[in-house]
C-alpha cells in the first residue's frame, strides 16, 4: 500500500517509521510519496552564476562510497533475493570507460535505512540485466540535508550521473541549490508546493499518493459521469492528503463532491460514526464513494455498507487500500472495490515484472507492500538512468514495474508522468481490469 508511515518523507513508502507521510518510498504508511507535478524544472538562466561552495556538513560520519557492478546476464545467473555484487572491469570490450552512476542513498538513516536498502537492491537487480558499459558507485549518507548536499557535490564531480537522494528534505535542498550540473534523478519530490522550479538537469520520479488520487478521480469520473461523490477519509495526514487531492480533482472535472471524515481510535473506525455515515447516505444519496483509508478500515467500511442499496454504490481508492500479497484474505467482503497500484504488486504476469527477482527479507519479518514499492522504484530508476545515459536529449516511454512511464529530459524543463494499473478486488485479491 502507497500504507501508513512516512509523513512528508517521500512512495510511497515503507516502514512503520515512514508511515506518517504515504507507500514509501507515497504519504501513506511506510511510503515515500509526495505531490507530483508534470513539469519538474525551469529553463536554465541566460547567464550562469559562478558555482558557490556548498555549505560545510555538520560533524557527522563522512559519506561512504562503495563501487559496485554486476556481470551481464550471459556471464552469470541472477542470485536470489537481495543482489550480491561483484567487481566489473573498468572498461567494456571496446575499451570505452563505463558510464559512472552515483546512487546516493540514506543507508545510515534510522528512519529511511530499510527503504534505502530496498531501493539499492532494486537498482542492482535492474543493472544486472543491463550492466554492460555502466558502473555504479553507492554513496551512503545519514539524514542531514547538509550532509547529503555535500555528498551530492562530491558524487557529481566523480560521476556522470547521480540517482538520488531519497528523502524529501534532501531533494528540496539540492533542487533549490545552483549546484546541479549533471543529470540527477531524484527519488522523491521536493517539499515545496505547486510547480517547483527545479534545475533542468533534475528529473523527479518519486512515488506520489496525490498523483494516484488524481488518477483514481479521473477513472471514477469516466465510469460514473455526473455522479455525486462522497470522499471518506481517516484522520492521519496521509489520508487527508489523499482525500484533498481526490476532492480537488473532482472539482476540476466538474463533479459535485462532499467530504466525510472519520476519527478512528487505535486505527479502527467507530461504530457510531459508521451509523452516522449510513444515515447520511440514505438522506443524501451518493453515486460514487472514495475511501482514503487503510485496508483494515476499508474492510470495516465495506461491511458497514454491505446491505443494499448502500452496498451497490461503487467505491474507489488509491494503493493505500492494498496491503500487499502477504496480507491478502480470501473472501467477498472487498469485492468490487477499485483502486490503482504499481504493476509490481498487482501484475505478476507483466512482462517487465516477470524478469526481475522478488525482494527477499533480510530477517524473519515479512516484506511489506511499501518496501516492495520502493524496490520497484529502484528497478525503474536504473532503467530510466540507462535510457538517459544512452540518449540524453529525447522524450521516451517505458513499460515500467511502477507503471507506464513517460520521460522528457535534456530539452529544457524535464517532464515525468507515471500511469499506474487499475485493479478491482475479487475474492480478496486486487485483479487488473481492462481500460
Amino acid at each position: 500500500m502507497l500504507s501508513k508511515n512516512i509523513n512528508n518523507l517521500i512512495l510511497c513508502v515503507a516502514v512503520a517509521v515512514l508511515s506518517s507521510a504515504c507507500s514509501a518510498p507515497c504519504g501513506s504508511p511506510g511510503r515515500l510519496c509526495a505531490p507530483i507535478t508534470s513539469v519538474t524544472s525551469a529553463p536554465p538562466a541566460a547567464v550562469k552564476a559562478p558555482r558557490p561552495k556548498p555549505p560545510a556538513p555538520p560533524p557527522e560520519p563522512p559519506a561512504v562510497v562503495e563501487t559496485f557492478a554486476v556481470p551481464s546476464p550471459e556471464d552469470a545467473p541472477p542470485p536470489p533475493g537481495m543482489m550480491q555484487v561483484v567487481p566489473q572491469p573498468m572498461e567494456d570490450a571496446g575499451g570505452k570507460p563505463p558510464y559512472r552512476i552515483a546512487l546516493l542513498l540514506p543507508l545510515r538513516s534510522e528512519a529511511l535505512g530499510r527503504a534505502a536498502d530496498a531501493v539499492r537492491a532494486g537498482f542492482m537487480a535492474a543493472m544486472e540485466r543491463d550492466a554492460k558499459g555502466f558502473q555504479v558507485n553507492v554513496v551512503e549518507t545519514g539524514d542531514s540535508p547538509q550532509e547529503v548536499l555535500s555528498a551530492y557535490v562530491t558524487a557529481q564531480e566523480q560521476n556522470d550521473m547521480v540517482v538520488g537522494p531519497l528523502a524529501r528534505s534532501a531533494v528540496t535542498v539540492i533542487g533549490s541549490s545552483p549546484l546541479v550540473e549533471k543529470p540527477t534523478i531524484a527519488l522523491n519530490h521536493p517539499e515545496t508546493r505547486g510547480d517547483p522550479q527545479l534545475p533542468p538537469q533534475m528529473l523527479v520520479i518519486g512515488l506520489s499518493i496525490e498523483d494516484e488520487a488524481r488518477q483514481v478521480a479521473e477513472w471514477a469520473a469516466r465510469e460514473n459521469p455526473s455522479a455525486r461523490a462522497l470522499v471518506i477519509s481517516g484522520n492521519t495526514s496521509w489520508q487527508k492528503r489523499i482525500a484533498s487531492a481526490i476532492y480537488a480533482q473532482l472539482q476540476r472535472l466538474g463533479l459535485s463532491a462532499r467530504n466525510y471524515d472519520f476519527t478512528p481510535q487505535n486505527g479502527y473506525l467507530q461504530d457510531a460514526e459508521m451509523v452516522a455515515l449510513r444515515t447520511r447516505l440514505q438522506n443524501e444519496p451518493a453515486g460514487v464513494l472514495f475511501a482514503a483509508l487503510d485496508p483494515d478500515q476499508l474492510r470495516q467500511l465495506k461491511i458497514a455498507l454491505s446491505a443494499p442499496p448502500l452496498g451497490e454504490i461503487p467505491l474507489y481508492g488509491t494503493s493505500s487500500l492494498n496491503p500487499g500479497r502477504s496480507m491478502y484474505r480470501a473472501g467477498a467482503e472487498l469485492d468490487g472495490v477499485r483502486l490503482i497500484d504499481l504493476p509490481w504488486l498487482v501484475q505478476r504476469d507483466h512482462p517487465a515484472v516477470m524478469v526481475y527477482p522478488q525482494l527477499e527479507p533480510r530477517d524473519e519479518a515479512r516484506v511489506s507492500a511499501d518496501l516492495e514499492r520502493v524496490y520497484a522504484l529502484g528497478i525503474d530508476a536504473f532503467r530510466i538512468a540507462r535510457e538517459i545515459a544512452r540518449q540524453p536529449q529525447r522524450r521516451f516511454q517505458l513499460d515500467g514495474v511502477t507503471g507506464q512511464l513517460t520521460i522528457d529530459f535534456g530539452n529544457g524543463p524535464s517532464w515525468f508522468e507515471r500511469i499506474e494499473t487499475p485493479v478491482e478486488y475479487h475474492n480478496g485479491v486486487p485483479t487488473p481490469v481492462p481500460q
